[in-house]
């Protein structure tokens, strides 16, 4: 009696070797949706643009879905694109990080990095001791200043990372890291929304949450003045401890003492406000951006 041998081929329609992503085609994927074009991602990994896209193409069929939109000025991402990128950015970020625990870095440099004041203040501090612990031998020099100019420097080439808050579409091209709800706010049992025209603490020109708060009001036809400026939303609040006025500020600052402004008042609106990052593609901006994304994720 002949005994036949027969292969079992794996259930689904994927075969096993095709269930692990390639590493250097996620680095391609990443640096194609942060430089918006294929041509700047290929000079980012040291890659032609025939290979990127072959890359891309291989990255498609592997998976199954379209990624990427591609017309004569810029790459546009798919919903399936955008699913892909959060995981390939976390694939890439834990491949370096793992190698430079074994390896140790020799990544050195100067970094030029802008963030609001709330910012510089609040994150800015733990994720600069978070990239010396990694990076010992970077420098950097922190700019703090208003979102608006933030955004406007790393336009400029003036820095090669910008942390930024913004409640409208950024000037520049960044990575949304996070969200949360922008909120009337006032102190608990405070009198201050009673006034007519409505007190308001703001931070200084170019501040997202400023400019939000100002056109939700003056679309609504509510009246205001500006009863408080500070550099900072700690100003902000102290002036709403105070009973001074009423201020737009992130769900999170919420208090005991501190709260949302009830519906009753008929204030309208303000939407979410968002944290951005743009890093300029440089080795050092890069090698941070990697750094403190999960940092800033896992704060949020």
């Amino acid at each position: 009696m002949n005994q036949k041998n027969s292969t079992k081929q794996p259930t689904g329609n994927m075969h096993p070797a095709n269930r692990t992503l390639n590493l250097d085609a996620a680095r391609t994927f990443v640096a194609i949706c942060e430089t918006g074009s294929f041509r700047r991602a290929a000079a980012r990994v040291n890659r032609s643009p025939s290979a990127v896209s072959l890359q891309v193409g291989k990255l498609e069929e592997q998976l199954g879905a379209r990624l990427l939109h591609r017309d004569a000025r810029r790459v546009h991402l798919t919903h399936q694109g955008e699913v892909l990128l959060g995981f390939a950015r976390r694939l890439v970020g834990l491949n370096d990080e793992a190698m430079t625990a074994f390896h140790g870095s020799t990544l050195s440099g100067g970094l030029r990095l802008a963030a609001p004041h709330d910012l510089g203040v609040s994150l800015v501090p733990k994720l600069l001791q978070r990239l010396a612990e990694t990076y010992p031998r970077i420098r950097v020099d922190v700019r703090l200043d208003s979102s608006e100019t933030v955004q406007r420097l790393f336009a400029q080439g003036d820095v090669n990372l910008a942390l930024f808050n913004e409640a409208n579409t950024p000037q520049i091209a960044a990575r949304d890291l996070f969200s949360e709800e922008l909120l009337w706010m006032m102190r608990n049992g405070g009198r201050a929304v009673e006034q007519d025209p409505l007190p308001l603490a703001v931070a200084e020109l170019g501040c997202a949450w400023r400019d939000t708060a100002l056109h939700a009001l003056e679309s609504a036809g509510r009246s205001y003045r500006i009863a408080y400026s500070s550099d900072t939303s700690m100003g902000q609040v102290a002036a709403l401890r105070a009973d001074l006025a009423v201020a737009a500020l992130p769900g999170s600052l919420a208090e005991r003492d501190l709260v949302e402004v009830p519906e009753g008042w008929g204030l309208p609106p303000l939407g979410r406000t968002h944290i951005y990052l743009a890093d300029d593609g440089s080795d050092t901006a890069k090698a941070f951006a990697t750094l403190i994304t999960p940092e800033l994720r896992s704060i949020a």
